[in-house]
């Protein structure tokens, strides 16, 4: 081998290792930390129990689900965003104003540095889940105006009962989907709510039934979400 040959190998090596290290670290991480609370596989165990005593959402489809500097900025500044976290009915307490949220009975997700949350958003985006979950360009781009989207998602469909489109206005059983346009990609959007149970088969989620021009408003509408701040 020439020396130029040799250097430019030796340089080559050096570029790499540092990704290499990378990669193992966040493999680590997911491993020791992740996998406690979130399914990196899809579970072979499909029961209701499983979805009542789960920790945290499933992540086998992440890289179909999250935007990736969503995801980065998220591992660094976690925040709920089911407000009463995953599963409602373990997290509520009834007071003389009706039912609230028990905060005591919810746990803090752990933070991470920024390149272990490079490192840790790069590995998650790679888990994409069956290859027939989420179809690419489901969603068609087609502009929503704002009024009848607000209107679609709180009074025909009934999403408010569940979930917020502002800060502090909706409900709390699911989760905030008031930066949904930051956090999510439509494609995803717009396969849950075709049909949620292909991903959780027994989740509460109904199924709405809509037609394709409505599942295209209403993950129009949700695109257009992008009020990161929290309540």
């Amino acid at each position: 081998m020439s020396r130029i040959s040799f250097f430019l190998c030796a340089l080559a090596t050096a570029l790499c290792a540092p990704s290499l290290g990378l990669a193992a670290d966040a493999n680590a991480i997911l491993s020791r930390q992740c996998a406690q609370c979130h399914a990196l596989s899809k579970p072979a165990d499909a029961s209701i129990d499983r979805l009542w005593t789960r920790k945290g959402p499933d992540l086998y489809y992440a890289g179909s689900k999250f935007n990736q500097p969503w995801l980065v900025e998220w591992l660094q500044n976690p925040r709920r965003i089911r407000p009463a976290g995953e599963f409602y009915f373990t997290h509520i307490k009834a007071t003389p104003d009706g039912d609230v949220i028990d905060a005591s009975t919810l746990t803090s997700h752990p933070r991470l540095s920024k390149g272990d949350a490079d490192a840790v958003a790069a590995a998650l985006m790679a888990l994409k889940g069956p290859d027939d979950l989420v179809r690419k360009g489901a969603y068609k781009k087609q502009p929503v105006p704002a009024m009848i989207g607000a209107m679609f998602f709180e009074k025909l469909r009934g999403c408010a009962a569940c979930h917020m489109d502002k800060p502090g206005q909706g409900g709390q059983s699911g989760p905030e989907l008031y930066d949904a346009g930051l956090r999510l990609q439509p494609d995803f959007v717009y396969a849950y709510i075709k049909q949620p149970q292909r991903f959780d088969p027994h989740v509460w989620m109904p199924q709405l039934d809509l037609s394709d021009t409505d599942l295209q408003r209403l993950t129009g509408y949700l695109m257009t979400l992008q009020d990161g701040s929290p309540k």
